[in-house]
């Protein structure tokens, strides 16, 4: 889609194009009245400082609208309006061994447990191997420190969507 038409959409569909980039409602009413931006750079440097200016609640409700590493399954199901884009994302899962998936598995449960929330990375580029080595870096995390870590994960998660958005 071109920015020009993105511009255009109506608002109902604005907010779920936008949605699928970042599913913090906060996040996408903020980003509406954005609406138009003059360019792409407009459009990621306001996507980066409203998600800044987002709350805890706001950044845990985004984290909701993903699919836990290695989650093939859900990721079909509940995640049907982002798969393809978080398919890709995680497209080195899809091929890890049955050791490394087992791993993350329980790295997940451990992460979910101790913070509340699933473990959120970006995964594009990274190896099932390499997500499982950061997953196990985070772990020891205090609470403050690693809800800012995945912040910083969806604030890139959500600049390659609106990328992806404005090319598709």
């Amino acid at each position: 889609m071109t920015l020009a038409a993105l511009n255009s959409l109506p608002l109902p569909q604005l907010k779920e194009e936008l949605r699928r980039c970042c599913g913090a409602a906060a996040w996408v009413e903020r980003m509406s009245e954005r609406f138009p931006v003059k360019d792409a750079v407009s459009l990621l440097e306001a996507a980066g400082s409203i998600w800044k200016a987002c709350s805890e609640d706001d950044w845990r409700e985004a984290f909701s609208h993903h699919p836990q590493i290695g989650d093939l399954a859900s990721l079909k199901k509940k995640f049907a309006s982002t798969a393809q884009w978080a398919a890709g994302e995680q497209a080195a899962v899809q091929q890890a061994s049955e050791n490394i998936l087992e791993e993350l598995a329980a790295g997940n449960r451990q992460y979910l447990e101790k913070f509340g929330y699933i473990f959120i990375v970006c995964a594009s580029g990274k190896s099932a191997a390499e997500m499982l080595h950061l997953l196990k870096e985070r772990l020891p995390h205090t609470p403050a420190d690693e809800i800012r870590v995945a912040m910083a994960e969806q604030e890139k998660i959500t600049k390659i969507r609106l990328e992806k958005l404005l090319i598709s």
